[in-house]
C-alpha cells in the first residue's frame, strides 16, 4: 500500500483545466438533449471524440491493440467510466432536478478515496477523508437543498449514487490497469469501447436512425461536446491520473460546480449569491486538507503522514 500524492503546481493547472472542460460540457450537452435523446447524445459524444483523438493517435505513434487480452482493459474502463454511470446517472435524473445529481456527482472523490482504501491502493488518512467531507459539504451549499424527499427522490438518489460509486471504481481500474500507458492511448481505446458498448444499446433504445436531423446549433454543440469535453478532457483526466494518482484526478468533480458558477457569471450574466461563495471557501478548506501539505505545515506533521 502506498500513501496518497500530493499534488503540485502543474497537477493542479491541470485539475483546473480539467474542470473547466467538464464544467463547459454542462452547457453542450444541455443544448444537445433539448433535441436528441440523452443515450444517443452520450453515443455521439464518445463516437465524435474516438474520432477526433484517432488522428492525434496515430500521429504520436500509437498502435491498437491486437488481442481480446489487450482490449480488456479498455473495455473495463469504458464500461466503469461511461456506461455504467451514464445510465445510472441519466436513469436517476429522472427521479430527481439535474443539479441535485451534480451534488450526488461531487460524491466520486469520497468514494474513490473508500475503493482504493479497500483495495489497498492507497492509505486513508485522516486530512484526506475530512477534505472531501468538507468538499461535498461546499457543494451542497452552492446548489442548496429543496423540497421534501419521497420515495422517487430516494431512488433517483441511490441511482445517482450508483453511477458516483461506478467512477470510483473507475479510478481503481484504470490505477491497476492503465498504470504507464500513455495519455492519448489511454483515451482513445477507451473511447472507442466506450463507442462499441453504448451504441448496441442505443440501436436498441432509442434507434437514432429513426430520429429527426439536429439542427446546426445541436450539431456545432455535440463537436464542442466531443472534441472539448470528452477528447482533450480525458487527455488531461489520464496525465492526472498518471502523475497525481487516481483519488486526486476525482477531485474535479468538486471543481465543476465552481467552474459553472464563474463561467455563467462571465458569459451569461447569472449573479454569484452569498451562498456561492460560502461553498467555494468550503470547497477550498476541503482541497488544502485533500492535498494535505498546508494542513501539515500548519500542524508541524511531514507530508504524507496525515
Amino acid at each position: 500500500m502506498e500513501t496518497a500524492k500530493t499534488m503540485d503546481g502543474q497537477d493542479w493547472g491541470l485539475l483546473i483545466l480539467l474542470s473547466v472542460l467538464w464544467g463547459g460540457a454542462y452547457f453542450f450537452a444541455g443544448v444537445a438533449v433539448k433535441e436528441l435523446p440523452p443515450l444517443t447524445v452520450v453515443f455521439a459524444r464518445v463516437f465524435l471524440a474516438a474520432a477526433a483523438l484517432l488522428p492525434l493517435f496515430w500521429y504520436l505513434g500509437h498502435s491498437l491493440p491486437r488481442s481480446l487480452s489487450g482490449w480488456l482493459p479498455y473495455f473495463g474502463m469504458g464500461l466503469l467510466n461511461n456506461v455504467l454511470p451514464f445510465g445510472f446517472i441519466f436513469a436517476g435524473q429522472t427521479q430527481i432536478t439535474v443539479g441535485l445529481s451534480s451534488i450526488i456527482n461531487a460524491m466520486t472523490p469520497l468514494f474513490t478515496v473508500i475503493v482504493m482504501a479497500s483495495f489497498q491502493e492507497e492509505r486513508l488518512t485522516g486530512n484526506r477523508v475530512i477534505g472531501v467531507v468538507l468538499g461535498v459539504v461546499g457543494v451542497a451549499v452552492l446548489r442548496g437543498f429543496e423540497g421534501p424527499m419521497d420515495g422517487s427522490q430516494t431512488l433517483g438518489i441511490a441511482l445517482c449514487l450508483a453511477g458516483a460509486l461506478s467512477y470510483g471504481f473507475a479510478a481503481l481500474w484504470g490505477r491497476r490497469f492503465l498504470a504507464g500507458v500513455a495519455p492519448a492511448k489511454s483515451a482513445t481505446c477507451q473511447l472507442i469501447c466506450s463507442t462499441l458498448i453504448i451504441g448496441v444499446v442505443v440501436c436498441f433504445i432509442d434507434r437514432p436512425w429513426t430520429l429527426s436531423a439536429p439542427s446546426q446549433g445541436t450539431v456545432l454543440s455535440l463537436l464542442a461536446l466531443a472534441v472539448f469535453g470528452t477528447a482533450l478532457a480525458y487527455i488531461v483526466f489520464f496525465k492526472i491520473l498518471v502523475r497525481a494518482g487516481a483519488s486526486n484526478v476525482m477531485l474535479v468533480t468538486l471543481l465543476i460546480p465552481v467552474t459553472a458558477l464563474v463561467l455563467g457569471n462571465v458569459f451569461l450574466g447569472e449573479p454569484i449569491h452569498a451562498k456561492e461563495i460560502i461553498g467555494a471557501i468550503i470547497i477550498a478548506a476541503g482541497l488544502l486538507f485533500i492535498d494535505g501539505r498546508v494542513i501539515d505545515r500548519l500542524t508541524g506533521k511531514r507530508a504524507g503522514t496525515g
